[in-house]
């Protein structure tokens, strides 16, 4: 059997909203799933039968599907073998380029949905290596293309990972705008998928960065309603986060340690510790965000650091770990630490998203402040009001021109005491 099998069922899944795990529910693993999806396996009479019920195909749609095995059949199934065997590895860079090889012998056999998947997962591999730029090409290219707009699982897919990495580099707005896209073509997709949930996630957290938390707030509750009993721990654990981060940011801490706690209950390190690791950072950036200094907190950023330590990670990542410790300091009192940290973050702040760069001068600016240096945090302070003004996060703007004028205040105050002695 040649890989049109598997790609015309990876197509089917997606157009329908479906995960591997909701495909293959109670009957199939998600490994099963994407074995079949990726040509390692061959599905028997049965189960042909049983996922075009699934997918409310007629068996015979199926086997149509089934084609013998030619020699760029065999060098794509080969090259995207690779490209998954060394996303596993977390070698990215390598999974690039297999991936792109993929796509490559896809696109000469015309096989347009072989070559959307894997040009797909090449983005995703892009966008690990934190090389959003290039990562906004690709999928700019793949919206360009019938397929996301013909498939609306496909589309919400596209739209979302584009709102992911303008918001990645600090253009809130258009993740905002692209996020909305994605949300908009998610209403097409059965309730309860798994990409209606994704959409709304990568909305929420550009609103919430913009400052717009009461409409990511309505956000977060509209996502609570796409989740039902028979949702996966792992989905439910997300969401939980998600919505948690939100009630931190709006100060409503009851609330937002509620939703954290639930989170921290279902996700597992044993599961995804990428996704462990990314939810501890999470957690312990918007408590210190809401000023929560307590041992729980200190406890998500020592998790943070230990799982990043094993998955690795990209140096936009080490630096964000590495700010959030820095933050700790700060607010622990550890003033010359915290400065020491933020110097050394802020001298590598371009590999930053622009909102981000601007947390840590803002930071930097507050803790020279309290260090007595006023002059030299004047100079950052202004800094991170550009940055959140450029990243258009304006409730931020604002805390950087608070900061700012507290400095002139003191300034002048002092002169004139001065002046009258």
């Amino acid at each position: 059997m040649g890989n049109g099998f598997g790609e015309k069922l990876r197509a089917e899944r997606l157009e329908r909203g479906l995960t591997q795990a909701e495909l293959g529910k109670n009957l199939y693993s998600p490994s099963y799933i994407s074995l079949l999806e990726t040509g390692r396996r061959e599905p028997t009479a049965e189960v042909i039968e049983e996922l075009a019920r699934r997918l409310e195909l007629a068996p015979k749609a199926l086997e149509a599907w089934s084609q013998p095995v030619s020699v760029s059949d065999a060098e794509y199934v080969l090259a995207g073998l690779y490209a998954r065997q060394a996303w596993d590895l977390r070698d990215y860079q390598l999974a690039a380029s297999h991936a792109a090889t993929a796509a490559q012998i896809a696109l000469e056999a015309k096989n347009n949905s072989a070559w959307w998947n894997m040009t797909y997962m090449q983005a995703e591999c892009v966008m690990k290596q934190g090389q959003l730029k290039e990562c906004q090409q690709i999928v700019e290219h793949l919206l360009e293309h019938p397929m996301a707009t013909e498939s609306a699982g496909l589309g919400v897919l596209a739209w979302q990972m584009l709102a992911a990495v303008c918001h990645g580099q600090g253009q809130l707005a258009t993740a905002v705008e692209h996020a909305k896209q994605a949300v908009k073509l998610s209403e097409q997709l059965p309730k309860g998928s798994t990409l209606i949930i994704g959409a709304h996630r990568a909305l929420i957290g550009a609103l919430a960065e913009s400052g717009k938390l009461d409409e990511a707030w309505e956000y977060c509750l509209a996502m609570i309603e796409h989740m039902d009993e028979h949702s996966m721990s792992q989905l439910a654990g997300e969401v939980a986060w998600v919505v948690g981060n939100v009630a931190f940011m709006r100060h409503d801490y009851v609330e937002g340690i509620k939703h954290h706690e639930r989170a921290a209950s279902l996700l597992s390190p044993a599961n995804d510790i990428e996704l462990w690791a990314r939810f501890n950072k999470a957690s312990a950036a918007v408590r210190l965000s809401s000023g929560i200094v307590e041992p729980e907190t200190l406890s998500a950023i020592e998790r943070a650091e230990l799982a990043l330590s094993i998955v690795g990670g990209n140096k936009t990542d080490q630096l964000e770990v590495a700010f959030i410790r820095a933050r700790w300091l700060y607010l622990t009192g550890d003033i010359p630490a915290a400065v020491e940290k933020l110097r050394e973050i802020y001298a590598d702040r371009k590999v930053l998203a622009r909102h981000t760069a601007g947390e840590v001068s803002l930071l930097l600016g507050k803790s020279l402040k309290a260090a007595g240096e006023a002059t030299e945090a004047l100079q950052f302070l202004e800094e991170a009001q550009h940055d959140f003004s450029a990243a258009g996060a304006s409730d931020r703007v604002q805390q950087a021109m608070d900061a700012v004028l507290e400095i002139r205040l003191a300034e002048r105050r002092a002169a004139k005491e001065h002046s009258e002695a």
